[in-house]
């Protein structure tokens, strides 16, 4: 791994911009200096735009010592801008409540990669910061040392102040910003780290959140909350199909509406969508009411397109054709399969199906757009800001650099927000209404009618076990559509990240083994979804794991650990996963040992093996995503068909742990949604309309239906500081809903095989 180089970009012609600022760094990326020939590139190094020579601004020191921490990436309640900051003001050595965070606008030239996705935050950017607090902390003993006239070795910068211990003088950092600033940034391999003993923040539970002030009293800005001068309120009319379009609509009733100044048709794009509006009719009002009245005073015909027929109950009965036919593209082959099967004592097999979800984050999708004198400026809660920007100047047709994007709070993501079409379309709205300000607004309805969903999926297993009980061949057939499928023309297999995730990589100590992946056509938009392919390929291989160890008679929990096998380090791409989540696979094998141990951990957890009441059990699952390791085991009570999931344990290794707080609240979150999964949320389709409106059809835990207690357990490995960070936000969630289905099953012994569990034990 090449090092990134530290840039001193610190010129006072900078920080006229950012007002009492007197010193500014920067981390510089990797140059784009390699050629063809050079290393593939891994992590961050390999993110679109994750490097660059220009300078990128992360921190900066006013004269009365406060420290602002620009943070790049976007806060959607897994606590990031606390976490970087934090990092930063360690190596920096400052006092905790003198440090501020600010959230940077969308900017890939200035700060490289910017997508909150995928779990990498930390991962890819906890050395980074680490480099620049230290780079800040150098540059001010610098400063001192040159004021004092010693040597530099004689003076120390830690508690906000630098002190020269042999005549007892100090200054305090914003004293010293101002000489700082004029200095070179020094080269990174000349910074001294701190050592992990000497962290104050990093790895500790009280830091709190760095905007909690704001987030609990209300004055926090989401994208909902952005107000301008003059602004403009619309809602849209969407085609109800995927596919549609307007055929003809009459406005003259939502015209009459006082308060609505105008209704504008927005052209579809063809296939594929990729992050386009999806098209409809607009209607912009003095307020969002007035713009929804409107809306429903609108008559539309609409043409349906292609995806009219489309149909729940009718594709899953494809897919599971699909899925149990041979023939699909082969995209694991390990051993000898059909040797294996052919030796087998005796054969299982189970097929498992999981439903369409919808992100629906609590604040819908929202977006403020105004463009004056050739600018556009946009105000949202966007996950992908240098994507929003990139798209919103193409459909502007306005210069890149003319189009600014301000990231506010998210009130929640999960994939939703890293897809701009909402931004566009208050982009759209606002070049029509000559570049006034207008604040486009998704109602709960909108978003869950129109989203980009989690993909549906069958999964057929098949097994072949010997005289032990052990499985000696391994089928795994996954038949979905593909995210693919939203920019290219229908494409009907997964992609190798896709695959990637829990699939080819989950490492089982069978001999023989094959994955299949037959095709599947797309009838609406699939997006990510909060760990993406993890959560069907997750439900399956640990459902049809616990199957079989209640096939041979054995304990779940040790069956588990024994097709895990011996603790082992393996390269994923011997399992054929060309993928590893991004990152250098040579930095990041799988640890079986790691994944045992969580295993291990979540039962002694929930106190795996003590005797249950009747109607009420325990199931555990396990698994490896996003190159962290967690385990899941729930304890379930069944009463006339309906499941609750009193409590659950839950154990994470992500390597070093930087905010063990949001660890533990990402962990909740992922449990809390998990338990939704398991027993209550999903979209159908008929007549390629989505048939759920709010989140009165579509159902997700109240309080009363989230577990009373959740554990959660951080394991660390003994040389934590010395691993690759791995992720945290999304590895949660994929083993909830297997752990809850094998529980269900230790309940009742009723099989759990198609998610939601819904009314399923009371038919």
């Amino acid at each position: 791994m090449r090092n990134p180089s530290i840039t001193n970009i610190s010129r006072r012609g900078i920080l006229g911009g950012i007002g009492a600022s007197a010193f500014v760094l920067a981390v510089g990326l990797p140059s784009r200096g390699w050629t063809q020939e050079e290393e593939p590139k891994f992590g961050r190094d390999a993110m679109p735009n994750g490097w660059s020579d220009d300078p990128k601004a992360f921190i900066s020191i006013a004269e009365d010592g406060l420290v602002t921490v620009t943070v790049h990436r976007s806060e959607m309640g897994q606590g990031v801008r606390t976490s970087i900051a934090m990092v930063v003001a360690d190596e920096l050595g400052a006092e905790w409540d003198q440090v501020r965070v600010d959230q940077a606008p969308g900017d890939e030239e200035k700060y490289g990669n910017q997508d909150t996705d995928g779990s990498r935050s930390l991962r890819h950017f906890f050395m980074p910061m680490r480099r620049a607090g230290a780079a800040a902390r150098r540059m001010l003993e610098q400063a001192a040392a040159a004021e004092w006239g010693v040597d530099i070795a004689e003076v120390k910068a830690e508690g906000h102040r630098v002190t020269h211990a042999a005549s007892g003088r100090s200054l305090g950092y914003g004293e010293l910003a101002g000489a700082a600033m004029d200095l070179d940034v020094p080269p990174a391999d000349s910074l001294v780290l701190l050592d992990p003993s000497q962290f104050r923040y990093i790895g500790k539970s009280d830091i709190g959140l760095a905007d909690n002030v704001g987030i609990t009293t209300g004055t926090a800005i989401y994208g909902i909350d952005v107000r301008r001068d003059g602004m403009l309120y619309a809602v849209i009319a969407r085609p109800p199909v995927y596919g549609g379009r307007v055929k003809s609509f009459d406005d003259s009733a939502a015209l009459a509406i006082a308060g609505v100044e105008k209704v504008i048709a927005i052209d579809p794009v063809d296939f594929p969508t990729e992050f386009a509006p999806l098209g409809g009719v607009a209607v912009i009002a003095r307020n969002t009411y007035l713009a929804m009245k409107g809306r429903d005073a609108l008559t539309i015909e609409w043409e349906d397109g292609p995806n009219a027929s489309y149909d729940s109950e009718a594709y899953r009965e494809l897919l599971s054709k699909a899925a149990n036919a041979p023939g699909g593209t082969v995209i694991r082959d390990q051993g000898d399969f059909d040797a294996g099967m052919a030796g087998a004592a005796r054969t299982v097999e189970a097929e498992y199906y999981i439903p369409h979800l919808a992100q629906a984050p609590m604040e819908a999708p929202a977006a403020v757009v105004e463009i004056r004198d050739g600018k556009a400026e946009a105000w949202a809660c966007t996950q992908a800001p240098q994507v929003t920007r990139l798209r919103l100047a193409e459909r502007l047709k306005l210069d890149k650099g003319n189009v600014t994007v301000n990231v506010t709070l998210l009130g929640g993501g999960f994939g939703r927000k890293s897809k701009p079409d909402f931004v566009l379309e208050a982009g759209i709205l606002s070049q029509a209404m000559n570049g006034a300000p207008v604040k486009l607004t998704w109602t709960r309805e909108d978003d869950i009618h129109h989203g980009y969903y989690h993909t549906v999926s069958v999964e057929k297993m098949t097994a072949g076990l010997d005289d032990s009980g052990m499985p000696v061949a391994w089928l795994h057939r996954t038949a979905a559509p593909t995210i693919g499928s939203i920019f290219a023309p229908d494409p009907k297999q997964k992609l190798p990240f896709e695959l990637g995730m829990g699939l080819l990589n989950m490492p089982l100590a069978i001999e023989n083994i094959r994955a299949e992946n037959p095709e599947a056509s797309a009838h609406v938009r699939i997006g990510w979804y909060r760990s993406v392919s993890n959560i069907p390929h997750a439900f399956a291989i640990q459902s049809f794991i616990s199957e079989l160890a209640d096939a041979v008679g054995r304990d779940p929990k040790d069956y588990l650990l024994e097709v895990i096998g011996p603790a082992r380090l393996v390269d994923p791409r011997e399992l054929g996963d060309v993928w590893n989540y991004g990152e250098d696979p040579e930095v990041y094998p799988i640890d079986t040992g790691r994944l045992a141990a969580v295993v291990e951990e979540a039962a002694k957890g929930i106190e795996w093996g003590r005797q249950m009441p009747a109607g009420q059990g325990l199931g555990i699952a396990g698994h490896y995503s996003f190159v962290s390791y967690v385990a899941v085991a729930a304890e379930v009570a069944v009463e006339d068909g309906v499941v609750s999931v009193p409590r659950v344990s839950i154990a994470i290794d992500c390597g070093a742990q930087v905010n063990p707080d949001r660890i533990r609240s990402q962990m909740e979150g992922a449990v809390i949604m998990g338990v939704g999964q398991a027993l209550m949320t999903e979209v159908t389709f008929a007549n390629g309309r989505a048939q759920q409106d709010n989140f009165d059809t579509y159902l997700v835990p109240r309080m009363e239906g989230a577990p009373k207690r959740i554990d959660v357990h951080l394991v660390t490995p003994g040389d934590a500081y010395d691993r690759p960070l791995g992720g945290v936000g999304e590895p949660g969630l994929p083993p909830v809903a297997p752990a809850i289905a094998n529980a269900v099953f230790a309940a009742t012994g009723q099989r759990i095989r198609r998610l939601p569990i819904a009314d399923q034990l009371r038919s």
